[in-house]
Parts: C-alpha cells; structure tokens; sequence
C-alpha cells in the first residue's frame, strides 16, 4: 500500500505532463488533418482524392505500433531525426486523421443535397456553403465518434513507450521494475487510465447535450 501511495504522484505526473498533452495535440491536428481529406473527397478533387483514398487505405490496414516503428527507426535511414515526443505526436496525427476522415466523410454526405443547392440559390460560394452549412451541420453529427476517438488516443498513448517517449505507462514500467511489484503498479496505473477515461465521457455526454440543444433551437 505504500509504493502504491508513494508512487501515484509520479504515475499522475507523467499523465499530465506527458500523457494528456500527447492525446490532445495528436487530437486536434487529427481532426485538422481529417477535415481536410473529407472536404477533397466530398468535393470528388481529381488525383487528390485518389491519394487520400490511398492513404487512408494504407493507414487504416497497418498496426499503430508498427507504424510507431516504421517512422522512429525508418526515417533515421534517410537523414531524418526527430523527437520521440514530436515523432509520436505525428504519427498518432497521422492514423487518427485517417479514421476520423472517413467519420468527417459520411457526415458530410449525410447533411441533404437540397442544402447545397439552396446555398448556390442565395449566392454562396462552394467554400461558403461548406464552411457555414456542411461542417457545423457534419461536425455535430461527428462529435460522439470524434469524442470517442479522443478517448481511444488516450489509452493508445501508452504505446508511445515502444519508441522512448516516457509517458505514464513507461514511468509506472520505471517504478515497477526498482521496486519489482509490477501486478499492483499496473492496476494503479490502469486505474489512473480510468480516470481520465471518466472525465473526457463526462465531457463528451456535457457536449452532446450542447449541441443537441442547439440542433433544437435551429
């Protein structure tokens, strides 16, 4: 009971300092990156929609950790040093963006065509009609899968580890192996994990509570 008491101040630590952060920037270029591939495939772009179909092909048929690996120890070959942290935050950038692409994608679609239309009717711009009619209508529709991906980056964090990055697992595999009681330590850490978890599912029912009220009054 004391190494467990002892040793969740630093466990937390690393959640916050390390953990948390990773999941959050990976998240938000994600979803930047994601908009984009929607907005080229929704368009129909000739060749760029094409490449993105490839890349997210690609992507979605290959492990997250295997590509954790690919790019930490394949880029090195070509002149290309990167830090673990900012590696990993590319990486989980890069395989989050391609899901929630495709998320992005069917929300897009599924806002009526009649919409569209009445936009060019009043004098709107293609852009204009996707940035003020499409997207908010897509992204209330997105948010619970979004937020559930946001929530899936953050346990998938812990895979960071394979290419150095010293997270909250790493740091908890730290203290389990000085003290060699490993079982407690990861359900501690397991615990911590939780907890999170918990917080960010309370956030997303607050926010999906929001924007249903404000589909209603629209």
């Amino acid at each position: 009971m004391e190494l467990l008491v002892s040793s969740f101040p630093k466990i937390l630590e690393y959640g916050l300092k390390v953990t948390l952060p990773l999941a959050a920037i990976a998240f938000i270029l994600s979803t930047i990156l994601a908009v984009v591939v929607a907005m080229i495939q929704y368009a129909k772009v000739p060749v760029l929609r094409q490449i993105c179909r490839f890349y997210i092909w690609i992507i979605r048929g290959t492990p997250l950790l295997v590509q954790l690996m690919v790019a930490f120890y394949g880029l090195p070959l070509f002149g290309v040093s990167v830090n673990p942290f900012l590696m990993a935050v590319i990486v989980f950038t890069v395989n989050e963006g391609a899901y929630s692409a495709e998320t992005m994608r069917a929300a897009m679609e599924a806002v009526p065509a009649g919409q569209l239309e009445a936009g060019y009717c009043v004098g709107m711009s293609y852009m204009q009609i996707v940035w003020h009619v499409i997207l908010p209508q897509a992204f209330r529709t997105a948010f619970p899968s979004l937020f559930n991906a946001l929530i899936s980056m953050v346990k998938d964090t812990s895979l960071a580890s394979s290419i150095t990055v010293v997270e909250m697992f790493t740091r908890t595999k730290q203290i389990a192996g000085q003290s060699y009681n490993y079982l407690p330590l990861y359900i501690e850490v397991a615990v911590v994990y939780l907890l999170f978890c918990t917080v960010l599912t309370y956030l997303q029912k607050k926010g999906e509570t929001i924007l249903g009220s404000y589909g209603v009054r629209k």
